[in-house]
């Protein structure tokens, strides 16, 4: 039996595909499209999954969509009724949008896939992010919750995923809700954009903002959103706009609070950065206050999620959690809930915003709807596209360029040599991950020993802010020595997967000072198992310089996708101030090697 589930039309549009069960693929659009977050109909990424499984659209048994569209409608056209006239222009372009194609999304799949009305489900959204994790994670029983912007009307829910008594199959309960308007995904969003970024892109940099700041706005964010001791919680609306506006999600109380926005693209520097002598004293004062609204943000989102995690926890006896949805990409939150819960067993759905709906609506379909065993557990992300090492020699050929053909032991140590001698080296390795988070199959690595590597990478190779921070990997075996972290965090989920930040330990930050983010970094561990070349690398670099750690950002220049083809790599090599690039067991070198 296949089962297809998409997700569309908000952002991130995906597509995943089921075998009996068993998840073959997925990936999202912008893979394909090479559009960033690219929100529309994913015909690319679901012929990659049609064909991965190797049949035709007439083969699926059921197309599953990740959310309920006409529940969605309800709460639009209800939201702007509420609120009209103040909401007459975000309703206009609404309605606009959703008479168009999202409301006659059966029909859409019809006529793309010619799959009959009646094999056509559709999933409630924040279930669909709940079953995204529960179902593939490890877990016989789990507590779960999601939190996001929004789906149709909840935007933040918890319960108990747990066998339908003596059915093998297995089911998500809500035990509870909170709904529209009232959103920690849409708060933390608001604040991206007074803070000058593009919302659903840029809250990661609020996150990466907030350790230059202090939470001195602790209190004013609190005004906002009043937090109960189980995470429930209510936003004083006064503030905000985003219920009735395209334009400003704030209101002129918010900027009473904070003071004025940040412009987009104004310099954000701070005391002790490189650059802080070049700059105005004023430029100083304001990015130190646009820092600490980050940090203020940042601390009470923290506050809210660890105590969601403890109320589910508590409140259906279970030690296991599994959370997903857009807000749980936040790292430096997990890493709270790993350290400050009782929490025994933690699993964070890869790709948690709404590409991951996709993978969730196709699961709930198997597990819930058809009563089916579960039978698959998602110890490895790489779901994506293969990157085939003879389409990458078409490439080098059409380039008129040339690469080095070496076996495993010879690769490694020719890229061991290059990233000791400063080199920065792009590496894509057989299927693309899924989720935003590179684990080694569309990575960048660097040498974290270097201080300057930091800025090199961020200004030459990424081209993005100077502010923003690189995640270390390093091998599984060595993560304790190295972070400060729970008992056996080192094989969790979510530092396999690059989901969690923890503080350094301090004896090691010293060496590792292009990774080291006031006191933290974004751990991914690697396994022999699970990324055998990666961790293959990761033991030479460290015989070689005794620290088995490598800076391990996204294959990707500032605004793109990540890579996907070969032809992607070649083309973001060409143009970026990479050094090496290896693809499979080829390796191209800029100038003379």
């Amino acid at each position: 039996m296949h089962i297809l589930g998409i997700s569309c039309h908000y952002h991130d549009a995906a597509a995943a595909i089921l075998r009996d069960g068993f998840l073959l693929a997925a990936s999202a659009e912008e893979r394909f499209s090479r559009v960033k977050h690219d929100p529309g109909f994913p015909r690319q990424a679901i012929r990659f999954c049609l064909d991965t499984a190797g049949i035709t659209a007439g083969d699926l048994d059921y197309v599953v969509f990740y959310e309920k569209p006409f529940r969605k409608f309800d709460r639009i056209l209800t939201s702007a009724l509420w609120s009209y006239p103040r909401s007459w222009r975000a309703c206009t372009e609404a309605l606009s949008s959703w008479f168009d194609e999202k409301l006659w999304i059966r029909d859409l799949i019809r006529d793309e896939l010619g799959v009959p009305r009646s094999r056509i489900l559709f999933a409630d959204h924040h279930h669909a992010h709940a079953a995204s994790a529960f179902h593939c994670s490890p877990f016989g029983e789990a507590a779960v919750v999601t939190a996001d912007g929004v789906g149709a009307w909840s935007t933040t829910t918890y319960g108990v995923a747990e066998r339908n008594g003596e059915r093998a199959a297995a089911s998500i309960r809500r035990l509870g809700e909170i709904r529209f308007p009232h959103s920690l995904g849409l708060l933390y969003s608001t604040f991206t954009a007074f803070l000058g970024f593009e919302v659903n892109e840029g809250e990661y940099k609020v996150m990466g903002m907030a350790p230059f700041g202090s939470p001195r706005y602790e209190e004013e964010v609190r005004n906002i959103i009043r937090i109960e001791a189980d995470g429930s919680f209510r936003l004083d609306m006064q503030y905000l706009e985003y219920e009735h506006s395209v334009a400003r999600a704030y209101s002129d109380r918010f900027i009473t609070l904070f003071g004025p926005p940040r412009r987009p693209g104004t310099p954000f520097v701070v005391k002790g950065m490189e650059n802080a002598s070049e700059v105005s004293s004023q430029t100083l004062k304001e990015s130190q206050r646009f820092a600490d609204v980050a940090a203020s943000i940042q601390k009470v989102t923290e506050d809210c999620l660890l105590a969601m995690a403890r109320h589910a926890m508590s409140t259906t006896g279970r030690r296991s959690l599994c959370l997903a949805g857009g807000v749980m990409h936040n790292s430096a939150a997990i890493g709270r809930i790993l350290r400050e819960t009782p929490v025994k067993e933690l699993f964070v759905q890869p790709a948690a915003g709404d590409a991951g709906g996709a993978l969730g609506a196709a699961l709930w379909a198997w597990c819930e709807v058809l009563g089916r065993e579960r039978v698959y557990t998602m110890e490895n992300a790489c779901l994506g596209f293969r990157a085939e090492t003879s389409e990458f020699r078409a490439v080098l050929e059409s380039a008129g360029a040339r690469g080095e053909e070496l076996d495993e032991d010879r690769l490694v140590e020719r890229v061991t040599d290059d990233l000791c001698s400063g080199r920065v080296v792009g590496l894509m390795q057989g299927r693309a991950e899924w989720g935003p988070r590179a684990l080694g199959n569309r990575s960048i690595l660097a040498d974290p020993r270097m201080s300057r590597m930091k800025d090199m990478l961020n200004r030459k190779v990424k081209f993005r802010e100077p502010f923003r921070p690189f995640a270390p990997v390093l091998p599984e075996e060595s993560a304790a020595e190295y972070f400060d972290g729970p008992p056996g965090f080192e094989k969790s989920h979510p530092a396999r997967f690059m989901q969690v930040v923890l503080p350094w330990r301090n004896e090691v930050r010293p060496s590792v000072p292009a990774a080291d983010h006031f006191g933290t970094g974004r751990v991914q561990t690697a396994s022999g198992r699970s990324r055998p070349l990666l961790h293959h690398l990761l033991e030479s670099f460290g015989a070689c310089t005794g620290t088995p750690v490598l800076i391990n950002t996204s294959f990707n220049l500032r605004g793109e996708p990540v890579v996907n083809s070969p032809a992607d790599a070649w083309r973001t090599f060409q143009h970026s101030g990479l050094d090496v690039l290896v693809v499979n067991n080829i390796r191209v070198v800029k100038g003379r090697d």
